[in-house]
């Protein structure tokens, strides 16, 4: 007969033990006896692969109470079979109180009865051995998991180094002009990106992008788009090529590159180019909100811009103007992160309190820092970058 499952035989009598071990072996289980409760209880220490255990109500040695509490802290899941030669009903009761599956009066008449009882007990076990591996191959899987994101977060921490490496110098001093600024990232890395440079004996050029989603690939983004404004500088002394000095040129490139990264990726942008000998700002704005703030002694106001985003359209246009700056000023740009930490709860309140807010405290970054709260964002919900061009009169 083929074996269906392997049955613990227990019972302090050797002849009862031995009909019942022969009786279960007729019904397709392998057996292991013992007479001795303590040995069987050292016996189940080793965790055998055991279907069903059965033992003898009134065994010797054994106190059922004990034996429930030492089962439950040994974690031992092996359905119990309890036989006693009463069929009295708080014998019964007391049987299922400690944990038993069934209970059978002995002599077994109905062998049937009991089959049915031990296959039911082997199913038991099966459905627990089952869930047993789901459990291990589930912390199995957490470990790996764990495992993995460690890795990541170490990535992103190096990434992170790496990608605040690649900003600005903050302050930046040129002559009456101070450049500045911020990054807030939602995660170690920012989609969010700013940079400044000098170009020649008197122009700044500066831009600020907020790259779609978030994390690594976004991180990337930013890094294309610096990679471009550096070779557009260098085209400037090698070429003679001055798409660095035209913020509309510059965003067509950026737009043309993206495009051809194909990795879904699209970014708002301000671009804007400083003449500090004639005191002027070319700017152009893809696409970005809120809009740049330029602060003066006159109060504040949006710099307005018509654009979009670089990476959706292939020919996507981009208006360029020229303004005549204040001979004392601070222009703030913020990526759109900023607008989540605000107060007011829709946009065109959110626009109005943030230029609010210029209006009444205005005297250098740092203040404005302060007052939006910058200053106390641990972890933002957005990332949020924030760059600042002051000139004092």
């Amino acid at each position: 007969m083929e074996l269906i499952g392997t049955a613990l035989v227990v019972d302090h009598d050797e002849d009862r033990l031995r009909s019942l071990a022969a009786l279960v072996e007729t019904l397709g289980y392998a057996t292991e006896v013992y007479t001795d409760a303590n040995a069987a209880r050292e016996y189940l220490h080793h965790r055998p692969d055991l279907d069903v255990i059965l033992c003898e109500m009134d065994m010797e040695g054994l106190s059922w109470d004990f034996a429930s509490r030492t089962l439950k802290e040994m974690d031992v899941q092996i359905p119990v079979i309890l036989i006693s030669d009463e069929a009295q009903a708080d014998r019964m009761m007391r049987a299922l109180r400690v944990g038993a599956s069934d209970f059978f009066v002995r002599p077994i008449a109905d062998v049937d009865a009991l089959k049915r009882s031990m296959d039911r007990c082997m199913r038991q076990r099966q459905v627990r051995r089952e869930l047993e591996q789901s459990r291990h191959s589930l912390e199995a899987a957490n470990t790996e998991l764990r495992g993995t994101i460690k890795m990541l977060e170490q990535d992103q921490q190096a990434g992170r180094q790496v990608q605040m490496r690649m900003l600005p110098a903050t302050p930046l001093i040129l002559d009456d002009y101070v450049f500045s600024h911020t990054v807030i990232p939602s995660l170690y890395l920012s989609g969010d990106f700013t940079d400044y440079f000098t170009v020649g004996d008197h122009f700044v050029t500066f831009f600020m992008a907020d790259v779609s989603g978030h994390g690594s690939s976004s991180a990337f983004a930013t890094v294309l788009l610096k990679n471009l404004f550096a070779r557009k500088r260098s085209d400037l002394l090698r070429r003679s090529d001055d798409t660095i000095l035209s913020p509309s040129a510059l965003l067509k490139r950026a737009n043309r590159e993206l495009m051809d990264l194909e990795v879904g990726k699209f970014a708002t942008m301000v671009v804007g180019v400083l003449d500090m000998q004639t005191n002027t700002l070319r700017y152009s704005v893809a696409g970005h909100l809120p809009q740049p703030v330029l602060v003066s002694g006159e109060g504040a106001r949006y710099l307005r811009g018509e654009g979009s985003a670089v990476g959706i359209m292939e020919d996507a246009h981009y208006e360029e103007h020229l303004i005549d700056l204040p001979d004392s000023f601070m222009l703030a740009l913020f990526s759109d992160g900023i607008l989540e930490i605000l107060p007011p709860k829709n946009l065109i309140e959110k626009e109005k309190y943030f230029l609010e807010v210029f209006e009444q405290a205005a005297a250098s970054p740092e203040e404005m820092v302060t007052r939006l709260g910058l200053d106390r964002v641990g972890t933002a919900p957005d990332d949020i970058a924030a760059l600042f061009v002051s000139k004092r009169g």
